[in-house]
């Protein structure tokens, strides 16, 4: 089991911008997997943003050119950089982490964009 801490998400501004941090209890480089997934009212969870053990990449179509994933091997922490948000994009989003064919959760952050 992993151990995820997730920044505060929060109110912006459509085409405004945020940064979501996720640190986990043990080295990104002991996982398979992390990355974002989010989950708006009514709509089933998706998949943001992850990366792989591989240093593959993927992100949602919808979001590709606005997002980017990154991660600090040092300090255990993926980020997530959001930029030109859009109503769209309001959700709860959850950082996940995989490791040895388990999955575990952060506590997810609530991401409203609204003018």
């Amino acid at each position: 089991q992993v151990q995820l801490v997730e920044s505060r998400g929060g109110l912006v501004q459509p085409g405004g911008s945020l940064r979501l941090s996720c640190t986990a209890s043990r080295t990104i480089f002991s996982l398979n997997a992390m990355g974002w997934y989010r989950q708006a009212p009514g709509k089933e969870r998706e998949l943001v943003a992850g990366f792989s053990g591989g240093g593959r990449t993927e992100y949602l179509d919808s979001v590709k050119g606005r997002f980017t994933i990154s991660r600090d091997n040092a300090k255990n922490t993926a980020y997530l950089q959001m930029n030109n948000l859009s109503p769209e994009d309001t959700a709860v989003y959850y950082c996940y982490a995989e490791r040895l064919g388990a999955r575990s959760w952060g506590q997810g952050t609530q991401v409203t964009v609204s003018s």
